[in-house]
């Protein structure tokens, strides 16, 4: 896994211009303080400006995949994308049509020799059952987070970013609470969570499922932004039981690994509701 896929720099350019609906070049370099030559240079020469940013006419720089809640433009580049409410009110056989149709869309092969159609279904099932684990556990309302099915971002050859599912946790904005007889005092804010599930119909950890699901981290870092980290873990539909750390090969970095009725501690690890 690549230690860095983009400068500090290319990371706050594109970030600025994907929190902005149109910024011109002077803008940006007025908003962080960057000489504007250094700002053209990344703009005419960034791989995630070059792919995933365009220019009007009027010279106005507009990302395709906004950095806000909800993620707009987000959707374009999913089998599926909606929220967990939307997800949880559909019918299973209306979201495995629906998905197919997203995959031709968005150019994701749909060959089911090897029964890619079964793993969708597995893959939803686990899912629903993890929403379903959530509410019994007291976990904060996963109703409107963004859920995507089938992530294939990969509009040039600069950057490639896939993921089965990827399910977005808002960040909460620091909340003011009030202590009796006590001044005022802010409650820490929680920073936004991505998490980027690679599924797996399998009962053992594999070492390669585990470089893959770590593989696209460092680019959806900076395609969701500062707001929110990225975490990847490997879930195993086939075990039962199972949550456990798994290191990335030439790595210290480690990949959370669950069977899919253990899936809720990949969260509660971040979240920590059942603290």
């Amino acid at each position: 896994m690549p230690s860095s896929v983009a400068d500090v720099n290319e990371r706050a350019i594109y970030s600025l211009i994907c929190s902005e609906d149109g910024v011109r070049a002077r803008d940006v370099a007025r908003g962080l303080g960057i000489d504007r030559t250094t700002v053209n240079r990344y703009l005419y020469a960034s791989p995630f400006v070059r792919d995933l940013c365009y220019r009007d006419d009027a010279y106005l720089w507009y990302g395709l995949i906004g950095q806000t809640v909800p993620h707009h433009g987000l959707g374009e580049f999913c089998g599926w994308y909606g929220t967990v409410g939307e997800f949880l009110a559909q019918d299973r056989d209306a979201w495995l049509g629906e998905l197919k149709r997203g995959c031709a869309r968005i150019g994701r092969n749909l060959n089911d020799t090897r029964g890619l159609f079964h793993s969708f279904l597995d893959t939803h099932d686990a899912m629903a059952s993890l929403f379903s684990d959530l509410r019994q556990l007291g976990a904060p309302d996963p109703t409107d987070w963004e859920l995507c099915f089938e992530l294939r971002i990969r509009r040039a050859r600069h950057v490639r970013i896939y993921a089965d599912v990827l399910l977005l946790v808002p960040p909460t904005p620091a909340a003011t609470a009030t202590v009796t007889g006590a001044p005022e005092h802010p409650a820490p804010a929680r920073p936004g969570y991505a998490f980027s599930l690679e599924f797996k119909m399998k009962g053992a950890i594999d070492q390669a499922e585990v470089d893959q699901a770590a593989k696209y981290v460092p680019y959806l870092e900076v395609v969701l932004g500062p707001t929110f980290n990225v975490v990847a873990a490997l879930v195993l539909t086939s075990a039962r039981d199972l949550y456990t750390h798994a290191r990335i090969s030439r790595s210290t970095a480690e990949v959370s690994v669950a069977s899919g009725d253990m899936l809720f501690n990949v969260l509660d690890e971040y979240l920590g509701f059942l603290s």
